[in-house]
């Protein structure tokens, strides 16, 4: 038992269960850079760990009613057998060496992707508040489009296969550019259902044809599972804006890094994001009828009762999402 490993699963799976999003994108680079961890086992371990953890999101959301099941078995159509074939693919790419190069090209270019899926999410959220679209129509009122939900299916099984990454910060972003009119709890939850046969599928190839490394996974599960469970509960304490953005920078460094880009550039990049990046979002914020600043959601009594007897958390959850950021 490395204990060094589950306290990262620990930190990772509180984010997984605080965002949504973020398991592999997070959890695989950590691996590789902190841990020394090769990229494909790193690959293995990272997956067959979300195999595990994922259904926990799952079944709450199924619980809910906010899943749509239709377009999950589309999805499924397409992602199952390329998350299979994503794996093989990587095997047939030569010798273990040229493989742990294009993973680690592979990854960094889905992490970049990823980063950029997240700011483009929060800015078309907010352009949709500032035009008065709040109300959404129901589940059964959303007409799934088979084949290019079987095309987003297909492309995110590949790159999950190959790269552990995408099953929630790739495919939540191509599902709300799809279905702009499904409710942000209906996405989250179709999201993480349809993530489950699919990281599974590409956590059994890894199993069979990958580097997959007992030890390591046990030591991120002691940690992962509890710290999704943490995160599940402390989701409606944190503000999501702030998440989002730390999410997204900590998504663009480690891509910056798996690509190979100097320490010295790396800083600099990341120095700019840190101060650019608000300024301009500041700027979109204004731009479209809000104030700079976002009102503050803090909550530290999340399971109190209100007087109408619901819990705090959830009724802030209501007001929060509200809120653009």
């Amino acid at each position: 038992m490395d204990f060094g490993l589950t306290a990262a699963g620990l930190a990772i799976g509180f984010v997984v269960g605080l965002t949504g999003m973020g398991g592999g994108a997070l959890m695989t680079p950590v691996l590789v850079l902190f841990f020394g961890v090769q990229p494909l086992a790193a690959v293995s371990s990272d997956l067959v760990t979300s195999a595990l953890m994922k259904p926990f999101g799952g079944l709450v959301h199924l619980r809910r009613g906010t899943v749509m099941l239709k377009l999950v078995a589309w999805i499924c159509v397409g992602s199952i057998p390329a998350a299979f074939c994503g794996v093989l693919l990587l095997r047939a790419l030569g010798e273990v060496a040229d493989i742990e190069t294009v993973v680690k090209r592979a990854l960094g270019v889905a992490l970049l992707l990823a980063a950029a899926g997240l700011v483009s999410k929060a800015y078309l959220t907010l352009v949709a508040r500032s035009r008065g679209e709040v109300s959404r129509p129901a589940r059964d009122t959303i007409t799934v489009r088979p084949i290019p939900t079987v095309l987003i299916g297909i492309v995110g099984g590949l790159v999950v296969g190959m790269t552990s990454v995408g099953s929630g910060s790739l495919m939540i972003v191509a599902l709300l550019l799809l279905y702009p009119a499904i409710t942000m709890n209906q996405l989250v939850g179709t999201d993480l259902v349809q993530a489950v046969p699919l990281v599974a599928s590409a956590a059994l190839g890894h199993v069979l044809f990958g580097d997959f490394q007992l030890a390591v996974a046990a030591s991120l599960l002691v940690g992962a599972i509890p710290g999704v469970l943490l995160g599940a509960q402390a989701s409606a304490r944190a503000p999501s804006g702030i998440v989002r953005r730390a999410l997204a920078l900590v998504l663009c460094a480690s891509g910056l890094k798996m690509l190979g880009v100097p320490d010295l550039a790396l800083m600099i990049t990341l120095g700019v994001i840190v101060v650019v990046g608000p300024l301009l979002w500041m700027w979109a914020r204004v731009r479209h009828g809000f104030p700079a600043f976002a009102s503050p959601s803090w909550n530290w009594r999340p399971w109190s009762r209100r007087a109408d007897g619901t819990h705090g958390a959830a009724s802030r959850g209501t007001e929060k999402s509200r809120l653009p950021r």
